[in-house]
């Protein structure tokens, strides 16, 4: 039986080798395509990485400050009176006003080094004074029962991926479809 094994794998090995050896060019061919698919960069222009981060956080900016004005300024307000924060009202209709001028400003790529700046404030405030203590995890699956999944309190993890977002956009710039390329676009055209 050992015999039959090892001549079996000295077959397969062979088999294998001319195999590799016969169909090099395709096995070439076939790396070359993973190599694109699987390592970065990828075969896309990297100056177009800013349209898919631009409107997920624009959006998510958005969402969160028109959630917060439907729900009623001074709900928020609330909320930040019941944290102990100072200036309460300030501070929550700041939040509010901010994140969605910030958001839209993301969303459509204008002035984002300057959007940037309260945006990633309001982000560093919520990190430190409402996700800090429940860790890095934005998703803690507590159980999940007939009425579906039941999370715990959100970590800091999200904060911080919008953070990176918006200081790649910052460092990367807006990308070819943002206000800020036609602008400039304009620009180089008048100085011409």
């Amino acid at each position: 039986i050992f015999g039959v094994i090892f001549i079996s794998e000295e077959v397969l090995f062979t088999f294998v080798n001319m195999s590799f050896h016969l169909n090099r060019v395709c096995v070439m061919k076939l790396s070359s395509i993973l190599t694109g698919v699987i390592v970065s960069p990828a075969a896309i222009p990297a100056k177009f990485f800013a349209t898919p981060l631009r409107l997920i956080v624009g959006f998510g900016f958005l969402q969160h400050g028109f959630a917060k004005l439907f729900r009623g300024g001074d709900a928020f307000v609330g909320i930040l009176v019941a944290m102990h924060l100072p200036l309460p009202e300030l501070l929550g209709w700041a939040t509010v006003v901010m994140e969605i001028l910030c958001g839209a400003l993301i969303l459509i790529g204008a002035f984002v080094p300057l959007a940037a700046i309260p945006a990633i404030i309001i982000l560093l405030v919520a990190i430190f004074t409402a996700h800090l203590p429940y860790g890095f995890s934005s998703i803690k699956l507590l159980s999940y029962d007939a009425m579906g999944a039941h999370f715990g309190q959100p970590g800091y993890e999200t904060d911080l991926l919008y953070i990176a977002s918006i200081l790649a956009l910052v460092i990367g710039g807006a990308g070819p479809f943002s206000v800020e390329a036609i602008l400039r676009r304009r620009l180089t055209h008048r100085s011409k």
